[in-house]
């Protein structure tokens, strides 16, 4: 169901929302370290022992899934994916854990950091409501099985007036955990393996880290759908052909009051618009051929409020 590419998780995403009417949002995720050593910064410093010279962050992996706990939990043992992650920065084995489980959306890999302090940015998530819990990892570099995370996260708000129910913005701090699979207390790799393996751990106020925060993550929304179960309907419309090369056509509007169709992209970036249409046309042909091959989001609006999406594929 799931894959790491862009174009297949998206269209996974359209076709849950389009069939089940759910809103959708799309965010910027960026996680900013500030971890540094007490000696260069006595005041927010997090490491009590100098940094080594190749100090850096794994590949930052993304999950969206929709019941907590899924994929990691603080005080539990770790699955396989997350053990990796954790010592060596390879997010494959959790890929494939992620896409073998029902619970998950997507899973995305974004990029690492190769220093100590900087900022990894994930933009233009797209991400449902019936999947609105975000679980992400990344390797604190060199160490045993030290790693940030965030777990099961909601962007949900409950509060359908302000963006259709989707927080505006989220900063979490992020803490060092140890995956409780290796053994060592220094920035160093390749250490013997925890026997018998232990649990996920808080590294905050143990050796070399003090209380401080190693980091930040933010979540920053930047639009979304509403959801058909919070809209008015639109009824009877007709779009063909679909998939479609040229252009399609959009008929029996006549029977609804219609103020306007637009073309976006699949992270929401609107390419194309029609407005002040006349109420007694029948039909509404679209050209399509300055759109490249792709996937993308037609949206249809009434008068009233009234909302359609559909997912349009042009081949």
């Amino acid at each position: 169901m799931k894959k790491t590419t862009l174009l297949f998780y998206l269209l996974v995403v359209l076709a849950v929302n389009v069939v089940q009417g759910q809103s959708m949002a799309v965010y910027d995720i960026v996680f900013e370290s500030v971890w540094e050593s007490v000696d260069n910064n006595p005041t927010d410093g997090i490491s009590t022992i100098s940094l080594p010279s190749n100090a850096h962050w794994s590949s930052m992996v993304l999950v969206t899934h929709k019941t907590a706990n899924t994929f990691l939990t603080v005080g539990a043992k770790a699955s396989s994916g997350i053990e990796l992650i954790a010592e060596e920065g390879d997010t494959s084995t959790f890929e494939d854990e992620v896409n073998a489980n029902n619970d998950a959306n997507k899973i995305i890999v974004g990029n690492g950091l190769s220093s100590a302090k900087g900022t990894i940015a994930i933009n233009n998530v797209v991400i449902s409501e019936d999947f609105a819990l975000i679980t992400l990892a990344s390797m604190i570099a060199p160490s045993p099985d030290w790693f940030i995370a965030v777990n099961s996260e909601n962007l949900r708000s409950g509060n359908q007036s302000i963006n259709n129910g989707w927080k505006s913005t989220l900063t979490i701090d992020l803490y060092p955990y140890d995956a409780g699979t290796e053994d060592g207390n220094t920035y160093s790799l390749n250490n013997p393996a925890t026997n018998p393996i232990g649990n996920i751990s808080s590294l905050s106020n143990v050796f070399p880290f003090n209380d401080k925060k190693i980091g930040t993550v933010t979540f920053t929304y930047n639009s979304s759908t509403l959801s058909t179960e919070n809209a008015l309907a639109l009824t009877d419309l007709k779009i063909f052909p679909n998939p479609a090369k040229d252009n399609i056509t959009i008929s029996n509007i006549e029977s609804n009051s219609i103020s306007s169709v637009k073309i976006y992209t699949v992270v929401g970036k609107l390419i194309k618009q029609i407005e002040n249409l006349k109420q007694e046309e029948k039909q509404i042909k679209i050209d399509l051929t300055t759109l490249k091959r792709g996937v993308y989001l037609l949206n249809v609006k009434g008068t009233l409020g009234e909302n359609f999406t559909q997912k349009l594929i042009i081949n």
